[in-house]
């Protein structure tokens, strides 16, 4: 089985999840309980489900994990477009934002489709 801490993938959401935590301090206030929240969660959400994905001790389980993560990403990237059509976030921060999610989609889809072989 894997040790999820090595694993690229683990590591590079932790640092998006760094990012987007950086990005999100700049949101209103009012925002706190709202977008805010719903921004961390689904970027907390990916890290974890790779780590929680590996404790099922199985491919097939740690995939499904995987394809969790990788939809918590899409929730992420659809929050950020948002964030930007909301005027919370410039333009730069958008494509920055883009390019961490893109990175780590494109992660989790090699690594989903290496445990389905």
């Amino acid at each position: 089985m894997h040790n999820y801490k090595e694993l690229k993938v683990w590591q590079k959401a932790r640092e998006l999840v760094k990012f987007i935590y950086e990005l999100t301090n700049k949101y209103p206030k009012e925002e706190i309980y709202t977008l805010t929240s719903q921004v961390r969660r689904a970027v907390i959400s990916i890290p974890s489900n790779i780590a929680e994905g590996v404790g099922h001790f199985s491919n097939k389980q740690f995939s499904r994990f995987l394809e969790i993560a990788y939809a918590s990403s899409c929730e992420l990237d659809t929050q950020v477009i948002l964030s930007f059509d909301l005027n919370f976030i410039n333009q730069d921060e958008l494509k920055n934002s883009n390019l961490y999610i893109d990175e780590v989609q494109k992660m989790l889809s090699g690594l989903i489709k290496s445990l389905e072989r």
